[in-house]
């Protein structure tokens, strides 16, 4: 099969097509065709060696595709040979096929494509378990969402809206900010020549945010703790900004405020599989509704992943950036 592997570590054009032996699925796993890969920020990291695969998985990029299951251990999932499915994958996106365990594949929702329906594993996993169930935003609760243009943003956006959140979302420019509007938030800020801080107290009535989806880090943490409202949380899912920042422990303990964080690639079957089951019941009818949408900002032949990288690294898309593989 033809796939796509990082010769070392390095900037994009360390990336090349190659070809490897179609990978073979074990217990629980299906073996897919793959039509469409999701280009997400951790396939950055992995190819500058900053995160490698958990042990056992593939050291092809790509964390999520959607296609065609071919063969392999249906278990009692309702999937058989030939179903056109979504997967979360720990790697090998990037490739003709790909093996993902069947427990976290999900029907392609109906009215949605392939390129489409691969655009939602990593970002939508990744939103409902750090916002919904690690900070447990909850009913009446507002969120604000650092980088609200990236992939994991435009999720963040539309399902908490849909779900009756107040959002406000954070961006690197006034035509982001409008985008991050356009997609459900309350108010877009351009933290370039902004202080998303006062603004969010200002716009609360200096009560602050409930949640913040933070994957800045570094210096934020200190802004971030004063624009939160009393029990308030942080999720931390990334570090663009850093990996050390300040924090004042007495606002912490005076206010009950909460800080927590965690990386979804290296986490069991089992877990996957119960966010899953959520996105089954819960967000794929918002999909099927068209309440949300998937956002993509340009898809590239598998061949062009070197040039899809290029893209992610200059911060300028709106939402995903796809593969087109078959």
């Amino acid at each position: 099969m033809r796939a796509i592997e990082i010769t070392k570590a390095g900037p994009p054009d360390v990336l090349r097509l190659c070809f490897r032996d179609k990978p073979q699925p074990g217990p629980g796993e299906v073996l897919i065709r793959v039509h469409a890969a999701g280009v997400n920020r951790p396939d950055v990291f992995q190819r500058l060696g900053s995160y490698a695969p958990p042990p056992g998985a593939s050291d092809l990029p790509g964390l999520e595709v959607a296609g065609e299951v071919v063969e392999g251990d249906f278990a009692n999932s309702g999937f058989k040979a030939g179903d056109l499915v979504c997967a979360l994958v720990q790697g090998g996106g990037y490739a003709e096929y790909v093996v993902a365990p069947v427990e976290q594949c999900l029907p392609v929702p109906h009215g949605l494509s392939l390129i489409e329906a691969a655009s939602l594993p990593e970002t939508y996993f990744t939103v409902w378990s750090n916002v919904f169930d690690r900070a447990r935003l909850g009913a009446g609760e507002s969120l604000l969402v650092q980088g609200g243009t990236s992939g994991i943003g435009v999720t963040a956006i539309q399902l908490a809206g849909a779900l009756g959140h107040r959002v406000f979302a954070t961006a690197g420019s006034d035509d982001k900010a409008r985008a991050c509007e356009a997609l459900g938030a309350e108010r877009g800020i351009n933290y370039r020549r902004e202080d998303f801080g006062a603004v969010v107290k200002q716009l609360t009535g200096d009560n602050g945010v409930d949640v913040i989806l933070d994957m800045v880090g570094g210096d934020y943490l200190s802004r971030e703790i004063n624009c939160l409202a009393d029990d308030g949380r942080i999720a931390i899912i990334a570090l663009l900004g850093g990996a050390k920042g300040t924090l004042d422990m007495g606002q912490v303990l005076r206010r009950r405020l909460t800080i927590t964080g965690s990386t979804l690639r290296p986490r069991s079957v089992a877990f996957k599989a119960a966010i899953a089951a959520q996105l089954r019941d819960k967000v794929w009818p918002l999909l099927e509704s068209k309440k949300i949408r998937p956002v993509i900002y340009e898809s590239f032949p598998l061949e062009q992943a070197v040039e899809a990288h290029k893209l992610m690294e200059s911060s300028t898309h709106v939402g995903k950036i796809m593969l087109q593989v078959t």
